[in-house]
């Protein structure tokens, strides 16, 4: 059994996971096929690793996992951080400030940095899903440990309002990604999961010509745009649709799982 790329690289929520957070029986088939026929799998998810393990983990996962947006490569086999960047809690203050001052006060949460680094949430912030998270109401908190991003939340603006408006403020401070829904973040400047996938690609050999990406929101355009092929969700934001080379069934309906398999009867 052959299969034309050596690399599969795929997002995890709202692409590899279902909304309950498990992988399907015939997902998990059609990527141990594809491993089989020598392709190596790549998990690249804005999550960082303290969200990210339990679900390799139970994966069985033991390949290396982009997490944080980019910022980290993970050794899932090991249990090791093996690259991390971090944002410059300065510029970010700055930024902050400066999409305050167009849009208003914002609800804040941050991840900071390292294998058990916690996400603190401040009030007002919603957390999507039941994903371990540490309040704070002393801003000062927010600051006194290095930090991989920040999340933004509006009262009122839509995702993609508050994505455009913190981009015009700040988009020379930071990165302003989208990652789901009420996910807004902010990143060290010019970090995308472009930057952590090419590094953990290159640790094995493999380019971008080599790969086959999947995804769902627009935090997933720099990886497409690096991939040597790129297939949107169903369920995908239009902006990941537009530029995406083929659009597959939707996470729930094993859209991963309905490539792969046709890919592997070539």
């Amino acid at each position: 059994m052959t299969f034309p790329y050596g690399l599969v690289a795929t997002d995890l929520d709202g692409t590899l996971l279902r909304s309950d957070e498990s992988i399907s029986p015939r997902t998990r088939e059609a990527l141990a096929a594809a491993t089989a026929a020598g392709a190596a799998h790549i998990v690249v998810t804005g999550r960082a690793v303290p969200w990210t393990r339990h679900i390799l983990d139970d994966l069985g996962y033991d390949g290396l996992a982009v997490c944080g947006q980019g910022a980290q490569v993970y050794d899932a086999g090991s249990h090791r951080l093996l690259t991390s960047v971090t944002l410059d809690r300065q510029l970010a203050g700055v930024a902050l400030a400066k999409i305050e001052a167009e849009v208003g006060p914002l609800y804040l949460a941050a991840s900071r940095d390292g294998l058990d680094g916690e996400v603190l949430v401040g009030p007002g912030y919603a957390v999507t899903g039941k994903l371990p998270a540490t309040p704070f109401t002393d801003a000062a908190d927010l600051w006194a440990a290095p930090l991989n991003k920040i999340y933004i939340q509006h009262p009122s603006l839509s995702d993609d309002e508050l994505c455009e408006a913190a981009r015009r403020a700040a988009g020379g401070f930071v990165t302003v990604a989208m990652a789901g829904a009420g996910i807004v973040e902010l990143l060290p400047l010019g970090l995308s999961k472009a930057t952590g996938l090419s590094l953990a690609a290159r640790r094995l050999g493999l380019k971008a010509a080599d790969t086959i990406a999947f995804g769902d929101m627009p935090n997933d355009i720099p990886m497409f745009a690096w991939a040597g092929r790129g297939v949107a969700m169903a369920n995908a934001h239009e902006e990941l649709r537009s530029v995406a080379d083929e659009v597959t069934l939707s996470n729930e309906e094993d859209g991963i799982a309905a490539v792969l398999e046709r890919l592997l009867e070539v």
